[in-house]
């Protein structure tokens, strides 16, 4: 019995001290109120940029080169010469064709005087018959001669202006791969220069075929999506973005079998040449949702190839599934199914809760509708 009554006595503060414990306070979450609102999600596509005329210039005739009037990078105008080939064997010929217009010429007038007089003296009954043909034969002949031979001087001048390369644009120049001295022709490897015009500057990208097919399924036709879809921005290859916004101007009709992409073009005006033929960029392209759910991704945790949120339910978490739309700007998610304005959820660290923790929500923010 003396036993009994230590041992009451030992455990009788620790029951006095449950009777008084009070109960915790729910942990401070953060928490968001979801409300719909206008979302507008960015997707970034990688872009090669181009010039609105990019053109290689190659010699049509071959030769060595006497002169080289541009240097590398020049501002060059169309039809400005930018190289010259050796001109002398192209005088030459030239002066040569002459010479043979005019030979032709003379024979041409001989045959005429001869084939006049043959004509003349058939109806006199002079000569015969093959007399006269033969005459109007060799008129026929000389008229071709001389023919063929203003065809050769006409090339023979045309030889002669290729010898003085023009830029066919206007536009930058490129870096020049050959030098004074160097033997050309039309088959080289390397353009003697390349000439881009960059007043306008078209950033190639590509889409997939399903998202292509969701902008003929928002805007009704690739012609509306072209017309409707807003300016997108231009990410430069620095990180920093262009001043100047851009608007896609073409999309391809066709599907590339190799990758199934669809290929796109997004015109950018570039009046201080700030964008380069041939450089690298990305092309940011938005889409406004109206009257969405959206949810930061970081209030989600995916289970067995679903995506759930915690609700705040009287005070305590619940586990929620929810669908998304399957396209997201890495931040946020469009929720389509599973969440109704008014709703509260956990904002951050959904990986991390488990159902039924007490969530004061007095202490949580909600952010604001952007």
């Amino acid at each position: 019995m003396r036993h009994f009554i230590i041992l009451a006595i030992a455990v009788l503060p620790l029951l006095v001290g449950c009777k008084e414990q009070k109960p915790s306070a729910g942990e401070k979450y953060k928490v968001v109120t979801v409300e719909p609102m206008n979302q507008t999600l960015t997707s970034h596509y990688t872009a090669t940029l181009r010039g609105r005329q990019f053109v290689e210039v190659r010699p049509q005739v071959s030769g060595i080169i006497t002169e080289i009037r541009i240097d590398e990078g020049d501002i060059v105008h169309k039809g400005q010469t930018l190289f010259v080939i050796d001109q002398v064997p192209y005088k030459a010929a030239l002066e040569t064709a002459v010479a043979n217009v005019r030979s032709a010429e003379a024979k041409l007038a001989t045959a005429q005087l001869s084939a006049d007089s043959k004509e003349a003296l058939f109806q006199e009954r002079v000569v015969s018959e093959f007399d006269r043909q033969m005459a109007q034969n060799d008129l026929a002949e000389a008229k071709a001669a001389l023919a063929q031979a203003k065809a050769q001087e006409i090339n023979a001048r045309n030889d002669l202006s290729y010898t003085e390369v023009k830029s066919p644009v206007d536009g930058v120049a490129s870096m020049i791969p050959y030098r004074v001295g160097a033997l050309v022709n039309s088959s080289i490897t390397e353009p003697l220069v390349t000439v881009s015009d960059d007043a306008e500057v078209y950033a190639y990208f590509s889409m997939s075929e399903n998202q292509i097919l969701d902008l003929i399924q928002q805007y009704g036709s690739l012609q509306k999506a072209k017309e409707q879809m807003p300016e997108v921005e231009l990410l430069l290859s620095n990180g920093s973005t262009y001043a100047l916004p851009g608007k896609i101007d073409a999309i391809s009709g066709t599907v590339d079998e190799g990758t199934g992409a669809i290929s796109l073009r997004a015109a950018f005006a570039n009046p201080d040449g700030l964008l380069r033929n041939g450089g690298s960029a990305s092309v940011v392209v938005p889409t406004v949702y109206k009257n969405s759910l959206v949810i930061p991704q970081s209030a989600t945790y995916e289970l067995q190839n679903k995506v759930f949120v915690w609700k705040v339910v009287d005070g305590k978490t619940q586990s929620a599934p929810i669908t998304v739309y399957k396209y997201n700007d890495g931040q946020n998610y469009i929720v389509l199914s599973g969440l109704t304005a008014g709703d509260v959820i956990i904002a951050e660290g959904a990986g991390l809760l488990h159902e039924g923790i007490a969530v004061d929500i007095e202490q949580s923010s909600t952010p604001s509708n952007d």
